[in-house]
């Protein structure tokens, strides 16, 4: 498995996306800049200032399919050329009210929709608080006692989230709920487990998503292994590092409890790793998409697979990286025959904006990504250049 094929991991893009590529990675691995300009765009979102059609021609552009799901076909179908999966994802997060809610419930209808019909679209994605809000979540997790209107809230709120399942059990598509801060995660985890228990009896349709940065991830890996195994249903997981790890640290300092995640990469590295083992020791009872950026995380998987006699192309396992990172990554391993999906968000510019804004707060570990993303882009520069 040879990740130095620069030639192939940017054979779809033009000069001009590489140019507008280069531009980005070096504002974005410009720690001082970065944090100007994102301050800038939150203030601006907060005063409504007018700044959609600049975030749509240059970070949109790179990072997002595109502002509908019609909007987004030219990427999937480009991304298919390479046999390239889409991970079809409407990025809509942090919204507060029930008209929001049921839009993205909608939304996320028209996605399995789309990727029932479509063998380029593997996978659909959906985040627990696009569908209600964060304080309901934070209760839920912390089983405090809810009043009336939260208990209808939560109500509606699980009658949402079952349907989706449902509707992708019954088109068959595969889904990924998306993991997010740890105070908010018990709910997601004891719900997304109820929905595998219900779908997941004879296929794997329904993935939890685990942050391997959090220092108790192994332990509930081999929890719900134990669960699946006793009470006979499968288990799916988008297995990733984890996006919310300063914010993490943060506020457990500022609240005095017990981090909840580890101090180190090294450390996360370690139990990412881990956890890929565990699930090829496992794979009758486990389906997996390894979300990663790294390049020895996936090497590993792919040995992983090839000492236990698993095809390449075997359904169980996929690898996935962002659209706009890591193509040295994704374009190889499809090169050589691996499941590979990308993952492409999609909405209106403002509503994908708060994604765009973490891609660019992400940790330390991802900034080390942003060289190597400038590094490969300028070999590939230079190798145009010389032809």
């Amino acid at each position: 498995m040879d990740f130095n094929n620069i030639k192939n991991a940017f054979s779809s893009k033009s000069n001009s996306d590489l140019n507008r590529a280069y531009l980005l990675f070096k504002v974005i691995s410009n720690p001082k800049i970065s944090r100007i300009l994102t301050n800038i765009v939150k203030i601006c979102l907060k005063f409504k200032l007018p700044i959609s059609i600049f975030i749509k021609q240059t970070v949109f552009k790179h990072f997002c399919g595109g502002t509908t799901i019609e909007d987004s076909q030219k990427t999937i179908d480009t991304l298919w050329e390479h046999k390239i999966g889409t991970i079809l994802d409407y990025s809509a997060e942090g919204k507060k009210t029930e008209e929001d809610f049921n839009f993205v419930y909608e939304e996320t209808i028209r996605t399995i929709n789309k990727a029932s019909s479509e063998k380029s679209i593997p996978f659909c994605v959906f985040k627990f608080t696009g569908l209600t809000n964060f304080k309901l979540l934070e209760k839920i997790s912390s089983n405090k006692k809810l009043t009336n209107n939260e208990l209808k809230e939560k109500e509606n709120f699980e009658s949402r989230v079952e349907k989706i399942c449902e509707s992708a059990a019954e088109k068959k598509v595969k889904i990924f709920i998306d993991a997010e801060e740890s105070w908010l995660q018990n709910a997601i985890d004891d719900m997304t487990l109820n929905m595998m228990r219900k779908f997941n009896k004879k296929n794997c349709w329904i993935y939890n998503t685990i942050q391997m940065y959090r220092n108790d991830r192994l332990d509930y890996l081999a929890e719900i292994l134990d669960i699946c195994k006793k009470e006979k249903f499968l288990v799916g997981l988008k297995i990733v590092r984890g996006a919310y790890h300063e914010k993490e640290i943060e506020r457990s300092k500022k609240y005095g409890y017990k981090c909840p995640v580890h101090q180190t990469k090294k450390d996360t590295d370690n139990d990412f790793n881990k956890a890929l083992k565990i699930c090829i020791k496992n794979s009758k009872n486990i389906s997996i998409c390894a979300g990663t950026h790294n390049e020895e995380s996936s090497l590993i998987l792919t040995k992983l697979m090839i000492k236990s006699g698993f095809k390449k192309n075997n359904e169980k396992f996929f690898f996935s990286q962002l659209l706009g990172m890591s193509d040295h990554i994704s374009y190889n391993l499809s090169k050589d025959g691996y499941n590979v999906a990308k993952y492409v968000p999609y909405g209106p510019v403002k509503d994908v904006i708060p994604y765009l804004v973490r891609r660019a707060e992400e940790n330390t570990s991802i900034a080390g990504q942003m060289g190597r993303e400038l590094t490969n882009i300028s070999k590939e520069k230079k190798r145009r250049k010389n032809i």
